[in-house]
């Protein structure tokens, strides 16, 4: 009986390694064939084989022969293949590349406006001050749905920059969709030299509390600051707000000498990743010379972009600064020129930056620490009310109303600048609040008075 239990304990044992073997080789078997597929579909012969093909039988038959050249065909093929991968990545021909690298700022008209995509559809990210789109009263976040009267859908961002761009004093159709009041309006804008400064607005607040507002990344803009934090170094302020709402962004040099004016030395700034590790580079603070380390606050809004999103994340996972406001846009992949045969090249999407936490700022944007609403209608109210002392050149019988400056009797003082054209009947500038400054600046004091304490 014992003999026969143990036989039969071994026979059990075995009928279970045979059964596992036949699920493993079973289940290997699945997973090399469902490998072998993968690789046929992704097979690069078969792929060139059906491209060249259709190339030939659009030469062949289509009924315009002028637009069916080889070149026409590739370059098209190739324009649709990068524009599929993301709104940054373009193939650009020879005159395109041309271009780019002549492209210098100061050298071109345009309208005053940074833009992107956002949710598959050309979108005002900012427009700047003092700037023709500006003064037409155009608003972050207005879908480009028409330009020149072409419409937008499929159109490559790099594309749309060149159409907006021209002469200094000629003139360009835009036809915009508000999705907050679902308005659709044209405005006739025109070109002129864009020349906005990277920092205004610098005082200092009730309380001693310094401030700066940022309007973009350029080469001077960590200069200009530095400057700016030497005054208010030199008032002794007790606290700081540094304000990037519908900042765009600008350059990666400018965003990290921004952020390390206020970290210490070897904390890390930003670091991108991509599929080649040649793409990985890590940015750390290396300056001597810091702010004094008072509390600090940053805000930012949905249309703070790009450089700003680095020093926002960067002072934020490195605790310098409480972030206030509302989400950022959401802009942060890095961009490669490579040069191809003929004079053209390709910018092709490389890498992403990463916040020292290593959250993705791509498509995802930075979270505030302090959230607080805002409507774009209300931040551009702001922007004009600050304004209000430098526009009137002093005048206190100035009124701003729908077709500009006028006096309190309604006449019309042309001497003053148009600062835009606004979608009410009148702006009572004297009554409008930013409830985000406000936030930050009582979240501060209480930090000020807990300090004391």
């Amino acid at each position: 009986m014992k003999k026969f239990a143990k036989s039969f304990k071994w026979l059990l044992v075995t009928a279970v390694l045979a059964v596992n073997l036949a699920v493993g080789a079973r289940l290997y078997s699945q997973e090399t064939a469902a490998v072998a597929a993968k690789a046929e579909a992704d097979s690069p012969l078969e792929m060139y084989t059906l491209f060249s093909k259709v190339v030939e039988q659009v030469r062949a038959n289509y009924v315009d022969g002028e637009k069916s050249t080889y070149q026409e065909l590739i370059y098209g093929a190739l324009k649709g293949m990068l524009q599929s991968l993301d709104p940054h990545s373009q193939f650009m021909d020879k005159e395109a590349f041309t271009a780019m690298k002549e492209d210098t700022a100061g050298k071109f008209g345009g309208l005053g406006i940074t833009i992107g995509v956002k949710d598959a559809v050309l979108t005002v990210i900012a427009p700047m001050e003092s700037t023709p789109a500006f003064r037409a009263g155009l608003l972050s976040g207005d879908k480009i749905i028409e330009i020149n009267g072409d419409g937008t859908d499929g159109l490559a961002l790099e594309d749309a920059v060149k159409k907006l761009r021209g002469d200094p004093g000629t003139t360009v159709k835009i036809k915009i969709f508000r999705p907050k009041t679902q308005l659709v309006k044209e405005f006739e804008l025109e070109r002129a030299i864009i020349n906005v400064p990277s920092i205004k607005d610098t005082r200092v607040l009730d309380g001693g509390i310094g401030y700066v507002r940022m309007l973009q990344f350029g080469e001077e803009t960590a200069d200009d600051l530095q400057a700016e934090l030497d005054k208010l170094e030199a008032q002794d302020v007790k606290a700081f707000i540094l304000d990037l709402r519908s900042n765009p962004g600008g350059l990666l040099s400018a965003a990290v000498d921004v952020s390390q004016k206020f970290l210490k030395r070897n904390e890390l700034i930003v670091f991108t990743r991509g599929r080649d590790n040649r793409m990985e580079r890590s940015y750390r603070a290396r300056s001597r010379r810091t702010f004094p380390g008072v509390p600090m606050a940053v805000l930012i809004n949905g249309y703070s972009a790009s450089a700003s999103e680095i020093v926002a994340g960067a002072l934020q996972d490195n605790r310098r600064a409480v972030l206030v406001g509302e989400k950022s846009f959401g802009k942060g992949s890095v961009q490669s020129v490579l040069p191809q045969d003929g004079g053209t090249a390709i910018r092709l999407t490389t890498a992403k930056y990463y916040t020292p936490s290593e959250r993705v700022i791509h498509d995802v944007g930075i979270e505030p620490d302090v959230v607080v609403p805002m409507s774009v209608e209300n931040w551009r109210n702001i922007l004009l009310s600050r304004n209000r002392s430098e526009e009137t050149n002093g005048l206190d019988n100035a009124v701003f109303q729908d077709e500009g400056w006028v006096d309190t009797e309604g006449e019309e003082l042309p001497e003053l600048s148009n600062p835009a054209k606004s979608e009410v009947e009148e702006i009572d500038l004297e009554a409008v609040a930013d409830p985000q400054l406000d936030r930050a600046c009582d979240m501060l004091r209480g930090i000020l008075v807990f300090q004391k304490r």
